[in-house]
């Protein structure tokens, strides 16, 4: 449950009358008043309350370090239980402010041009945490233009994601309309047909950057679990039911996925689904290499747009992605949670590898053994998991580098 709601049930259960509720949200979203005992219309048993309850402000994470570029705010968040995430503003000439929000501190699913994934998982953020990311840069004064979950984490492995689109898009809240928001997936299937069901009009776009399953799975091991052409399946129904456009993210690395040949299996694989051809876009991302994914490097520009110029010979919409914050670790596949203090950047990554481990998990139905990437202070309640193999869904819980099942598959999840 949300804090807004918990607010609701607050001044209820005080008894105060119902516009006290809309006095309290007009102070957050209209006025800019985030701590409690400032909002003064409100009766002070009331604000003493709100704060005995959920703390001096309305935004309960923390900023600790600010990175700025000429067009991009890079901000380093500490959750209450110490993890970190980052957020990354962007601000466009032409006056359009746009932010780039973190579902998980960390990523458990080891893309292996990515930072974030370097760091094993540590959690699922909380709605509050995951909203809270955009309150802070309503708190500066910033307004929100649009909204893509594209930081650390893979938004449709947290639950809590749909909460917060909840109330990013009520009106009585952020108010977002759902075209504003764009959610960005490795393909995580089931996820994808939530989303499809509960919120048609979000923009949708999937991390591809491979045109065969073989070639993917060695940069993305999720590909297993969900190959190339059930995820372009989905994606099919999802237009199909929105008609709306679909997004491909593509990364250019060079000697990797970037030759002619990359290029003509890549139309290949596009026009299997020509029917829905016109509602796919591609976008060409040029690689941010980080300290910690230094043996991928980024194509040549002239590479680029080689590979471009086929793409769009063949009649697919694709462009090159302008980007800017990679000088301050801020672009795509850039974000790990961490800053340079008395250490080197380098010096605390690595301190964070030598805290993960791989666990082996045992599916109850087929038996097989899925490996699992995670930190030694990573908790998880309630989590769910997909079995690579026969896709049964399972609950677990880790703590302290355990893993244990606290909820094996019913029989009709077997059944699908």
């Amino acid at each position: 449950m949300s804090k807004y709601k918990k607010m609701k049930q607050l001044i209820a259960d005080m008894r105060l009358p119902e516009y006290r509720y809309k006095q309290l949200l007009d102070a957050v979203f209209l006025q800019g008043i985030m701590r409690f005992e400032d909002m003064k219309l409100l009766p002070k048993t009331l604000r003493e309350k709100l704060v005995e309850q959920f703390g001096e402000t309305v935004v309960e994470i923390k900023a600790i370090h600010h990175e700025k570029s000429m067009q991009t705010d890079k901000v380093l968040f500490e959750l209450s239980d110490g993890n970190r995430v980052e957020t990354v503003g962007l601000f466009y000439k032409e006056g359009w402010n746009s932010f780039c929000i973190s579902s998980q501190s960390g990523c458990g699913f080891g893309c292996k041009f990515c930072a974030t994934g370097t760091l094993g998982l540590r959690r699922n953020l909380t709605v509050d945490e995951i909203t809270d990311q955009i309150l802070y840069f309503m708190q500066q004064g910033c307004s929100i233009n649009s909204i893509s979950f594209m930081g650390m984490g893979e938004p449709f492995a947290n639950p809590q994601v749909f909460e917060a689109l909840h109330d990013l898009t009520a009106p009585e809240l952020f108010g977002l309309s759902q075209r504003r928001i764009t959610i960005s997936t490795i393909g995580i299937v089931p996820g994808i047909q939530k989303l499809t069901r509960e919120y048609p009009q979000v923009n949708l776009a999937y991390s591809l950057h491979a045109p065969t399953d073989r070639l993917r799975e060695t940069l993305m091991p999720i590909t297993k679990t969900y190959p190339l052409g059930q995820v372009l399946d989905t994606l099919d129904q999802h237009i199909r039911q929105t008609n709306r456009k679909v997004f491909l993210a593509y990364i250019m690395l060079k000697d990797v996925n970037d030759s002619d040949r990359h290029a003509e299996q890549l139309t290949k694989l596009l026009f299997k689904h020509k029917k829905y051809l016109p509602l796919y876009h591609l976008d060409l991302i040029p690689y941010n290499q980080t300290t910690v994914t230094e043996t991928m490097v980024p194509s040549s520009h002239t590479r680029i747009k080689a590979f471009c110029r086929i793409i769009h010979n063949a009649g697919i919409s694709v462009n090159i992605r302008t980007q800017f914050g990679s000088d301050i670790n801020a672009a795509c596949g850039q974000l790990a949670g961490a800053y340079r203090d008395d250490q080197k950047q380098g010096e605390r990554t690595m301190s964070a590898i030598q805290e993960q481990s791989f666990e082996w998990l045992l599916c109850p139905v087929c038996k097989s053994k899925t490996r699992l990437k995670i930190r030694k202070d990573t908790i998880l309640d309630n989590f769910p998991l997909f079995c690579p193999k026969c896709k049964s869904e399972m609950l677990i819980c880790v703590k302290q580098f355990h893993i244990s099942i606290i909820k094996e598959p019913d029989a009709q999840t077997q059944s699908r």
